[in-house]
């Protein structure tokens, strides 16, 4: 009698480097005049806005003696280091030294594109120092500005695992009956074009669900890059159709280990008082955070597979991992078959 050979995982290490494309920082609103920390791309940022009101991203790090920018304080259009007060602008460089006649050459640092859009602050970051392409401009949602929505109500929560784990649940038709507790999928497809990435799907809650038994759900839902991805869901709930956005985005500490944000805003129902529409809102996005929490939960513990044993039930999760590739790699290096359309339906 044949044995069929132990199937041996293999775990192969991460990239070395960090996806091209942009990545939300979290709510404009939360960045004012003042150094604001961030711990991405392996290193520490720091972000102010100048006299106009811009932000802006440089590497906290100053090269003079390694003070901390995001511990200094914002002058005009720069931010100064709080241990010798050296001054550095938008593009990284240094632009005073209170105590110095010359400016040495090569005194300046790194600095990241960044973009205001959704009410959310993004930054660009690509290895090769390339700027985006103008179809990979953010898109503007108009519900963001909308009386007619709530605000985003942002969760965030720390992974340690590498981010690739996070998309690949857009390929995985078979975990919303375990894990959300959902029936199966009436209709679920991939659509996949240059930069973007979409899943649709259609499904009925079951009794497992949170927002309860028979509701159904259509959510298109579209990454943009390797980071930022909005979801436009109608949901039958409580008695209510709800039309929400989602927000799913996260930022990369280091390779392995990532910031991942989970947004929520909702339409407001033009039948309910502001009192009524507020608790029908909170208590939406309470089981909306939970529904979310559960992949939460099974990312903190998975192990890293890269050679997936899959079935005939499971989505196309190569073909997701190959588009996801492609912000890992240098843009002459793309594949020129990942710009066309290719849509795939399990």
């Amino acid at each position: 009698m044949n044995k069929v050979p132990v199937r041996q995982i293999d775990q192969s290490p991460p990239p070395d480097r960090f996806a091209r494309g942009w990545h939300c920082l979290g709510l404009s609103k939360t960045f004012k005049n003042k150094p604001v920390a961030v711990e991405a791309f392996g290193i520490r940022i720091v972000i102010y806005r100048n006299t106009s009101g811009e932000p802006i991203a440089l590497q906290a790090a100053c090269p003079h003696m390694g003070g901390d920018l995001t511990m200094g304080r914002v002058d005009g259009d720069l931010v100064r280091c709080p241990y010798h007060d050296w001054g550095w602008g938008a593009e990284g460089m240094c632009l005073d030294i209170p105590y110095a006649k010359k400016i040495p050459k090569g005194a300046r640092i790194t600095s990241w594109p960044v973009c205001e859009e959704n009410n959310l602050l993004l930054i660009w970051n690509d290895p090769e120092g390339l700027p985006p392409n103008p179809d990979e401009i953010v898109p503007r949602e108009e519900e963001c500005f909308s009386d007619d929505w709530s605000e985003w109500v942002i969760e965030e929560n720390v992974i340690n695992i590498n981010c690739r784990e996070l998309v690949d649940n857009m390929a995985d038709k078979a975990h919303f009956v375990k894990v959300h507790g959902m029936e199966s999928p009436t209709f679920f497809k991939n659509i996949v074009e240059g930069h973007k990435l979409t899943q649709i799907m259609h499904c009925v809650n079951s009794d497992g669900s949170e927002f309860g038994e028979g509701g159904k759900m259509i959510a298109n839902s579209t990454y943009y890059g390797p980071a930022y991805m909005i979801s436009k869901i109608d949901n039958e709930s409580m008695g209510f159709t709800h039309s929400s956005r989602q927000l799913v985005s996260h930022v990369p500490i280091d390779n392995d280990s990532f910031l991942l944000r989970h947004g929520v805003m909702v339409k407001k129902i033009p039948t309910l008082s502001d009192k009524e529409n507020e608790d029908v809102i909170s208590e939406y996005t309470e089981m909306t955070q939970l529904s979310f929490k559960q992949d939460v939960d099974i990312w903190h513990n998975k192990y890293r597979v890269d050679n997936p044993l899959l079935c005939d039930g499971d989505g196309p999760l190569h073909k997701l991992r190959e588009w996801y590739n492609q912000f890992y790699i240098d843009r002459d290096q793309v594949p020129k078959k990942l710009m066309q359309r290719a849509e795939y339906q399990t």
